[in-house]
């Protein structure tokens, strides 16, 4: 049960963010070993939450004024969006039970 994990930049970052009713966007680095970490979590994530919430990741070089809008001081950073808004966040490597149960409060 895979989905896809969307690629997000500055450009496309509110579009996407607007257009899912629930959504988490990982905010990481390339030499981030946290952040690395991390990606096998959010994408078995994505296929197990599929059709629930959208996922996605911004690479801090190709999203850094959207860092900035939100004030992303750390990476790995999870922000999760609800209908456009900002409802949750997240700062570091997390265990994928701690992010599920985060995101099922906003998918009820």
């Amino acid at each position: 049960m895979t989905a896809v994990v969307a690629e997000l930049s500055d450009s496309n970052f509110n579009d996407f963010v607007a257009k899912h009713k629930v959504a988490l966007v990982d905010f990481y680095a390339d030499w981030c070993g946290p952040c690395q970490a991390m990606k096998p979590v959010i994408d078995e994530l994505a296929g197990e939450m599929k059709g629930k919430v959208s996922f996605a990741k911004a690479n801090m070089d190709k999203a850094g004024a959207t860092a900035n809008k939100y004030g992303i001081m750390s990476i790995p950073t999870l922000l999760i969006f609800k209908n456009g808004k900002m409802m949750d966040r997240l700062v570091g490597a997390f265990p994928k039970d701690m992010i599920k149960q985060r995101l099922a409060k906003m998918v009820e």
